[in-house]
């Protein structure tokens, strides 16, 4: 059912992007052990070469296990970073970059010592729709 959700909430954007253009990647998860430490996700990019510039970012991030209390997560560009208000949702906070430029996430929960039990992120992923 989850799937169905994830599918219907992205059909739109999938559908608008069509005659422009649109990129998607994803990967496996991570883990944060620390508070006060931010983890940075690998970047996401296209797999091919793309011309045009960033119009909506969709993104959309899973976790194992419960939120942390003041998790901070941050979509981010070599130039910029955005910060986000939950698991998924879309922003045009990059539009005037490159729609080649990659994206990462970071994570943080503020404070000091051990996350008990750790931030366990299962998957993340963007969309990026461009023109």
């Amino acid at each position: 059912m989850m799937m169905k959700y994830l599918l219907l909430l992205c059909f739109p954007l999938t559908v608008h992007a069509a005659g422009e253009g649109a990129w998607q990647a994803s990967r496996a998860g991570m883990t944060l052990n620390y508070r006060g430490e931010a983890a940075s996700s690998l970047p996401l990019s296209a797999t091919g070469p793309v011309t045009g510039k960033m119009t909506l970012v969709a993104w959309r991030y899973e976790l194992i296990g419960p939120t942390p209390a003041g998790l901070q997560t941050r979509l981010c560009s070599s130039v910029r970073c955005v910060e986000l208000d939950g698991q998924s949702g879309t922003t045009r906070a990059f539009s005037s970059l490159s729609a080649g430029e990659s994206l990462r996430f970071i994570w943080q929960v503020p404070g000091g010592g051990r996350l008990v039990p750790a931030l366990k992120i299962r998957r993340y992923e963007v969309i990026t729709n461009y023109r």
